[in-house]
Formats: structure tokens, C-alpha cells, sequence
């Protein structure tokens, strides 16, 4: 079954106008953590007024202005689950990114591609790719639009790219051309939400646990999107398995499937052995479950895939692909940022 957790509210408290970002920042696909396991572990319980600063978050407008909005964070001393800091060990893996046989899925058949939940999957102009979360809204990952000091040089034109299939000539199609392949319908960004504890200078070693962003479009799309949840312990998984799906550099422009477990976890961290390439980066890691006396399966994006990480281990670098697991206060935010309000996120 879903585990249910108490939501905590995010209320807005102040919004200031900031200058215009430089837009100057290089794409950086890859990421170097500087806290790993052993170090998520032994981070202290943040305060409330720590999560006051983290959970504060910047908005990015299409035309090129800036605000930061404070909030307030009410009935947070209930989130924190300590069971989550359990640990399980896995032999070293020395290879990246791919881990012995490659174990995706390039997605072909038009019926699939175009239906759900496939077709929740989007692309983002910067190179990453993204997940349907309401009408309008997209979950990515914050690197994808921020090094942490100032937004990517393609995030000032921001767009969204919604798979639709070629058809050429009459309709029919040939074996072996490349008619499976998804085109994409983009759409402007209308505004960027991002955490502050993406932000260098504010999280320190936490960083890595924020790099999450909502992206809001210009127009509504008439899709089935995907429902967020939150995001249970290993022990406690539906299903045991993880999914996701995203745009991978090294197969270009197919849409690539993929489902493994998770190794390890911390409070805010999954880290596990998906096979995934830079331009999946940002996909949303959903749970699937058959629910008692139903027979279709339920999904809920439980994780945002942040991607590959070399991680200290007992003085040792280990790399994983690691993910930022939807915690009950980044479930009240992401909802907040897509609902304007409290009200629709109090059941996780």
C-alpha cells in the first residue's frame, strides 16, 4: 500500500524583487557531491529556521525578472523520519553511469510512446529531461537550470519539448527508418521555481538534497500527467522497484525506459544502480502498485533523478546514479508551487 505521511505547510511569507540573473552559466549535466553517504548520515537535524532558509525559493519569470520568496514552515517537527537513515552495503561497482549489462529500454512503438505514462516524460531545452506533475507544470532537476551561482545560458529561453510522432508522407512507415523516434511540440516557460538550498553559500554539503525545480508553462497541455508522492524507505517500498524514463544523450532523440532497486538511502538521497546517461537527468522516478481490487496499476513520482555522483564510502569513492527523494517537506512545496496554495497538499 502508500504510506501516508503528515504534510507539513509551507505558507509564503515575504516576496522582494531581485536583479535580473546574468544567464551566464555553463550546463553542467554531471555533478561532483561533496557529501556522501557516510557524510548525509552524520548532517544535523536542520532547525526551523534552517528550513525557513532552504525551503525560501527564488522565481524566474519569461521575461528575465527575479523574485525571492520567504516562507514559513508550520508542523515540521513531525517530518523527520529517522528510520530512513538505515544502511545497506553493495560490492564496489567501478563502472559509470552504465553498470555491467545495459539494462534500459529505447521506447519505439507509438503506442506506447504517446500514452501514459510514458508520455509524461518530457524534455527541457538545456538538455535534460522532466516529468508532467499537473496541466501545466513540470518537475526537473535544479542543475539543469542552475550551477548553484547563476542561472545556464539556455535557461533564459526556456522551453518544454511534449513528444508527439512523426507521421510523413501518407502515414505508413518503412522498416528501419527512424519514424519511431518522438518530435517534440515545445512550449515556452512561463516561470521557474527553485529552492535556496540549491544555492551555494546557503546549504553547503546539503546541496545536492535541493536539486529539484518546477518549471510552469506557458500553456496548458492536455495530458495525462503523473501525481507526486512521498517517497517511502526501502523497507517500506511498494513494489521494491523504481522506474523512470528520460531523454539519454547516447541515444539520441529516443525516449529510454529503465527499473532497478535501490541500494542505499539517506534522509533526502536514494542512490542506486539505474543505467542512465546525462540528458535522463531530471526524469521523475516513480512507484507503480496494483491496489486491492483493481486492476490497472497506480503510479506516483516518488524521486527527481539528479544522476551520476561519486560518493565517499568509508574514505573510499564509489560512484552511484543518485536521486533526491520527495520528502514530506519538498512534497508541501512542489505542491505549493504548483496549486498557489496549501489546501490540495495536505494528503501525501
Amino acid at each position: 500500500t502508500w504510506h501516508s505521511k503528515k504534510i507539513p505547510q509551507i505558507v509564503r511569507e515575504r516576496t522582494f524583487s531581485l536583479d535580473s540573473p546574468k544567464f551566464e552559466a555553463k550546463t553542467k549535466l554531471e555533478l561532483n557531491s561533496v557529501c556522501g553517504i557516510e557524510c548525509q548520515r552524520k548532517l544535523p537535524v536542520p532547525s526551523l529556521s534552517d528550513l525557513k532558509n532552504l525551503l525560501s525559493y527564488e522565481t524566474v519569470f519569461e521575461n528575465g525578472t527575479r523574485t525571492l520568496t520567504e516562507v514559513n514552515v508550520l508542523g515540521a517537527g513531525a517530518v523527520f523520519d529517522p528510520a530512513a537513515n538505515t544502511t545497506t552495503h553493495k560490492p564496489s561497482r567501478k563502472k559509470r553511469q552504465i553498470y555491467g549489462t545495459d539494462s534500459r529500454f529505447s521506447i519505439y512503438d507509438k503506442r506506447f510512446m504517446t500514452n501514459f505514462p510514458f508520455n509524461t516524460a518530457v524534455k527541457i531545452s538545456t538538455g535534460c529531461s522532466g516529468i508532467l506533475v499537473s496541466p501545466k507544470h513540470v518537475l526537473t532537476a535544479a542543475h539543469c537550470l542552475h550551477n548553484g551561482k547563476d542561472y545556464v545560458k539556455g535557461s533564459k529561453r526556456l522551453r518544454v519539448g511534449l513528444m508527439k510522432t512523426k507521421s510523413r508522407g501518407n502515414g505508413r512507415k518503412r522498416k528501419g527508418t527512424s519514424d519511431g523516434m518522438p518530435s517534440f511540440q515545445w512550449t515556452r516557460v512561463k516561470s521557474t521555481h527553485i529552492p535556496k538550498g540549491w544555492f551555494k553559500g546557503v546549504s553547503g554539503d546539503i546541496a545536492l538534497d535541493y536539486d529539484y525545480a518546477v518549471l510552469e508553462l506557458k500553456r496548458p497541455h492536455k495530458r495525462k500527467y503523473m501525481e507526486l508522492g512521498i517517497s517511502p524507505t526501502i523497507k517500506m517500498m511498494p513494489g521494491s522497484m523504481i522506474h523512470f524514463s528520460g531523454f539519454d544523450n547516447d541515444r539520441s532523440g529516443q525516449l529510454v525506459y529503465r527499473f532497478c532497486s535501490i541500494s542505499d538511502e539517506s534522509n533526502d538521497l536514494f542512490y542506486q544502480y539505474c543505467d542512465a546517461e546525462p540528458g535522463s537527468t531530471g526524469s521523475g522516478i516513480y512507484l507503480r502498485l496494483k491496489e486491492p481490487n483493481k486492476k490497472k496499476w497506480k503510479r506516483k513520482i516518488i524521486a527527481v533523478y539528479s544522476g551520476h555522483q561519486w560518493v565517499d564510502i568509508n574514505g573510499e569513492q564509489q560512484d552511484y546514479n543518485v536521486a533526491v527523494r520527495i520528502t514530506p517537506l519538498k512534497y508541501a512545496q512542489i505542491c505549493f508551487w504548483i496549486h498557489g496554495n496549501d489546501e490540495n497538499c495536505t494528503r501525501g
